[in-house]
């Protein structure tokens, strides 16, 4: 396998996506990784790296589309950033895979500019695996379209229903529309609308309903399905409430036991590492002939090994053909 890493996204890069490239061919002989971005300065950090073998590449790119940056201005001022050079490659068959910690707007336009959608797929959307007290679930759309229609809502359910069994091995995933209430009819129009295709689809059998917010995490559905607006803002909002909750209950128990502090510190650092994005790698955005995974910006060396073995695990469980095979049997959406 074959992937085109944009090594200049991210906060900390070049050093990160160097790392982490470095440990992904190490324990997998298989796999190709070519470094998209600055060469001269790729080279360089190559060579200190120590590292000398042929499975990782770098190819030259023109710039970066920052994180401050509105997307589509970027790309337009930029056309040969890291992150639409690693889409071009992508789109002529060069590599199988992108892997970026980059502008997650920049990846998602960069990608929409290609139109490289899988058969039947109207707007991809981003993936994300999230714990809760019954074990994983996956919440998509996260970012990559908030302007969604109904049957954009109903193609992520059946892409996550796919991913969730696959990736998480979870058989027959329960599906859910987040919505303000359980109740039938409640919600606006497109949470609506969304209901009534999810009910008489091919997930007829497996959709539970609208799910309300708090029911994400106490597991009530294995899918969790809403437009990239809500679903950012929820991603978000979760982050930071993980973040206070830890650190408070944190200084609580040391303040509690303050003669083993010790003890309770290392307890809630394994506790963090946990459910840390940089053990989950990437996101990924599903619905593109090839496989994109989306970083967290503040990915760390593992973070972007882990993202780099996400993207062949979903190219070895052979998710995207279960999706062209699922929505063609939907032909009012194709």
């Amino acid at each position: 396998m074959r992937i085109a890493l944009d090594a200049m996204g991210g906060d900390f890069a070049p050093g990160p996506n160097i790392e982490g490239a470095i440990s992904a061919v190490a324990e997998n002989p298989d796999l190709q990784i070519v470094l998209v971005g600055d060469k001269p300065r790729l080279e360089q950090a190559l060579d200190h790296s120590g590292y000398s073998g042929r499975a990782i590449e770098v190819f030259a790119a023109a710039g970066v589309a920052g994180m401050d940056e509105k997307p589509t201005e970027a790309l337009l001022k930029k056309p040969n950033c890291s992150i639409a050079v690693c889409w071009k490659m992508m789109a002529g068959k060069e590599v199988d895979a992108v892997v970026s910690a980059g502008s997650t707007g920049a990846v998602v336009a960069a990608g929409l500019r290609t139109r490289l959608f899988l058969k039947g797929v109207k707007r991809p959307g981003i993936a994300v695996i999230l714990p809760t007290l019954q074990g994983r679930s996956v919440l998509l759309d996260v970012g990559a379209n908030p302007a969604a229609r109904p049957e954009h809502l109903h193609q992520y359910a059946m892409m996550g229903e796919i991913y969730a069994r696959e990736v998480l091995g979870t058989c027959n995933p329960r599906v859910g529309l987040m919505n303000i209430g359980s109740e039938d009819g409640k919600g606006n129009e497109l949470v609506r609308d969304t209901h009534a295709l999810l009910t008489k689809g091919p997930l007829k059998d497996r959709y539970i309903g609208s799910v309300e917010g708090r029911g994400l995490y106490q597991g009530e559905a294995d899918v969790l399905v809403c437009e990239g607006f809500v679903g950012n803002v929820v991603l978000k909002v979760s982050e930071g409430m993980a973040e206070m909750m830890l650190r408070r209950v944190a200084q609580d128990v040391m303040e509690q036991l303050n003669h083993e502090r010790h003890l309770a510190g290392q307890a809630f650092q394994n506790i963090a590492k946990r459910y840390s994005h940089h053990e989950s790698g990437g996101a990924p955005l599903l619905g593109v002939d090839g496989i994109c995974m989306i970083c967290h910006g503040s990915s760390n060396g593992r973070s972007i090994y882990n993202a780099l073995r996400g993207a062949v695990a979903f190219e070895d469980r052979r998710i995207n053909p279960q999706i062209v095979a699922q929505l063609a049997e939907v032909p009012a959406l194709n």
